[in-house]
């Protein structure tokens, strides 16, 4: 579909999952969709939550798979193909336990670092480049590199304010990925959050 923004949160469906670490990128859109008052409906043809708007004459789609993490691929591989959405209008929303809670990183492209969910879309789609944001979430220094429980764990009462803050800046950052292009939202929005919160909110 001619001029569509695709924008995917990764995480996992069901109530036992929602206020995860893991579930960073369904917080994400989340977000988003309140912010524009778009709706979610359940589309089984994509086996994904899906909410639609329109915006400054774009169109943007919202997305939460709900394949289950390791499967993330099957829902982004045919909404891709169906829509043919362009590589540089999808961006894809992930958790990142490699990044601090408090910080955001857009990126173009990218290997997966591990994320299964990344994997899974890079095995359908036969392609790394597509644009990326990760969402710190932390790790703790005791888990090594077993973080299962971690990433399924979830926020504590003083990461939950600050998460506010990451959630609200992500948005902000998609945003401007949509109406200003990649390089312009990296520059500006890149980083760790400030304690000062939407100080630099568009």
């Amino acid at each position: 579909m001619e001029n569509l923004y695709l924008i995917v949160g990764l995480g996992n469906p069901g109530a036992e999952y929602a206020r995860t670490r893991h579930n960073a990128g369904f917080r994400v859109v989340d977000r988003l969709a309140g912010r524009w008052q778009a709706k979610w409906a359940l589309d089984d043809a994509f086996a994904s939550r899906l909410a639609k708007v329109e915006r400054e004459g774009r169109k943007l789609m919202l997305c939460q798979p709900q394949t289950y993490m390791n499967q993330s691929g099957e829902a982004v591989g045919r909404l891709t193909e169906y829509f043919r959405v362009a590589p540089d209008r999808m961006l894809v929303v992930v958790d990142d336990a490699d990044l601090p809670l408090g910080e955001i990183r857009l990126r173009p492209q990218g290997s997966s670092g591990g994320h299964h969910g990344l994997e899974s879309i890079e095995q359908h789609l036969g392609s790394r480049e597509y644009a990326r944001l990760r969402v710190g979430i932390g790790r703790t220094s005791s888990a090594g590199r077993e973080i299962t429980g971690h990433v399924l764990g979830r926020f504590g009462a003083a990461e939950s304010e600050l998460l506010e803050k990451v959630l609200d800046r992500a948005a902000d950052q998609i945003e401007c990925w949509s109406s200003a292009g990649i390089g312009k939202a990296m520059s500006q929005f890149n980083g760790a959050v400030q304690s000062s919160g939407n100080a630099d909110r568009q």
